[in-house]
């Protein structure tokens, strides 16, 4: 590359090891890593949300390779070539060269070309039933590592495939001609991939022969079948549960609906305390709404976030005007035709535009013949997210196993890792490990993430400022580290991402 291209930046010895340094070049953000004598350049921002890199950590993972992890969403790059590690990014960073001389770094202008993958098996096929973030992450994952064969997505939305974390963050936030939850990938990346797309739904699934029957009737088979089909919402078996005006929010159509027809000092009633309910809640509080939560625990999350964190999160709810009743349930949705406010088992009735039900989802996976479920109907899998021989189950549909204990796991980032562990075990790559999951709610502009599997704790140790949403929880089970909490310590939770043994034995 001519040394025109190339540009001045810094000292060497102005780079501290092992941080990140930002630079503009050309009106481009760009990121320098120095990692001992060396020195890496990489693209500014996140290819998921465009994310500021800079504001990411740099660390060796339990491989000792050298890692970046995204302030935001926890997606990681190797630092020599910018190639993803581990989702919730599609893509990796684009890298440039770097030339130390003379004490100087000079960085090209240019981004290096990614090398293309050698192809692989190009006479076997793909079909991943469900287009939701296992189904397309295992697609991407499949033609990145060099997969030639023929590879399906069957959806059964009308939609291609959507980042469904957004439907209780945002899209509830836009009017109604904007109430779309953003695209996973452009369009076009489907036809440049050669992957197909085949819409409907799936009624049953042989895996004995591999063979997958729409509601059409068209069959369909290949060499290789991932079951990504998610989850669906558990409905209200009350009175009044089916009336129109009752909704959950699981699809972008779901999203719509709501959108559409709400309107400035509405009352409503939300359901259940859990994740999608707070959020809900948050973003009809901001348009003007008022909302009223009908919850079973008295503390919003304290199963998974302990008495202090679940108490901050209904406090920062009441401090917004959501009123909390958790000492009375639901017995009834009233209305003729449509739902017009719930009872209560106290007599009370409460008056709604509309009423959201957030009391869970269970696997979509009862078109599934012959394989091994949980006791919710999850199907159980090993580590290569196999089912059975050629058949994997990730994300929402699957149980993994986990201290000796079949385990969903019912999170973006972590259906995701599942879909990629799954592509590679197609392509003979097995024996990848599972990173611990992650996920995060947003309410009322306060982030709060999650790192761990759910498991039980009985002490949880404070750090920070928990009431200013400024603090990191550490969870302990007699002694040990199960999992941690924490809002406003990026650093902390994308070190602990990279390698959770290591932080927990910090702790210990």
């Amino acid at each position: 590359m001519p040394e025109s291209d190339f540009r001045d930046l810094v000292a060497f010895d102005e780079l501290e090891d092992g941080k990140i340094t930002t630079f503009s070049v050309k009106d481009k953000s760009i990121i320098l890593i120095r990692d001992g004598e060396n020195v890496y350049a990489l693209d500014g921002k996140c290819p998921h949300k465009h994310a500021p890199m800079g504001q990411g950590v740099f660390c060796k993972n339990d491989r000792e390779h050298g890692v970046v992890v995204c302030p935001w969403h926890k997606a990681v790059f190797r630092v020599q070539d910018g190639g993803l590690e581990e989702p919730v990014a599609l893509e990796g960073l684009a890298s440039y060269s770097v030339d130390v001389r003379d004490g100087r770094v000079f960085v090209s202008d240019h981004a290096q070309e990614k090398p293309s993958p050698q192809p692989k098996q190009e006479n076997e096929s793909v079909l991943i039933l469900g287009g939701g973030a296992a189904g397309v992450t295992a697609a991407t994952t499949l033609r990145e590592e060099g997969f030639a064969g023929k590879i399906t997505l069957v959806l059964d939305e009308k939609y291609p495939p959507y980042d469904r974390t957004a439907l209780s963050k945002t899209v509830l936030l836009s009017t109604s001609d904007k109430a779309h939850a953003p695209k996973l990938l452009p369009q076009a990346f489907y036809t440049q991939h050669n992957i197909e797309i085949e819409y409907g739904t799936v009624v049953s699934f042989d895996p004995e022969n591999k063979c997958v029957v729409l509601e059409d009737a068209k069959e369909l088979t290949a060499d290789h079948i991932i079951i990504a089909t998610g989850s669906k919402p558990k409905t209200l078996d009350i009175p009044g549960g089916d009336l129109k005006g009752v909704f959950s929010l699981h699809r972008e159509v779901d999203a719509e609906t709501i959108v559409a027809g709400l309107a400035p000092a509405q009352a409503v009633t939300i359901i259940g305390s859990g994740f999608i309910g707070l959020e809900v809640a948050s973003c009809l509080r901001q348009r003007g709404l008022g909302v009223t939560i009908i919850s079973d625990v008295e503390i919003p999350m304290e199963k998974q976030f302990g008495r202090e964190v679940g108490m901050q999160l209904r406090q920062m709810q009441e401090e917004n005007s959501v009123a909390f009743i958790s000492d009375a349930r639901v017995v009834k949705i009233y209305g003729e035709k449509s739902a017009e406010g719930v009872e209560l088992d106290d007599g009370m009735r409460l008056p709604s535009a509309f009423v959201l039900a957030s009391v869970g989802v269970k696997p979509s996976t009862e078109y599934v013949q012959g394989l091994e479920r949980d006791a919710d109907g999850a199907i159980i899998v090993d580590g290569a997210m196999r089912a059975a021989p050629n058949v994997y189950a990730v994300g929402d549909a699957s149980a993994v196993w986990h201290a000796g204990e079949a385990r969903r796991v019912e999170h973006w980032r972590h259906a995701q890792v599942q879909g990629r562990i799954a592509a590679f075990a197609i392509m003979g790559r097995e024996g990848v490990s599972m990173p611990t999951p992650w996920f995060w709610t947003q309410q009322f502009g306060k982030k709060l993430e999650y790192l761990g599997w759910g498991e039980s704790f009985n002490a949880v140790n404070l750090e920070g400022d928990i009431r200013a949403f400024n603090f990191l929880a550490t969870y302990m089970n007699d002694g040990k580290v199960v999992g941690i909490a924490a809002s406003g310590y990026p650093q902390a939770m994308a070190k602990a991402a990279i390698d959770f043994q290591c932080f927990a034995d910090d702790q210990a």
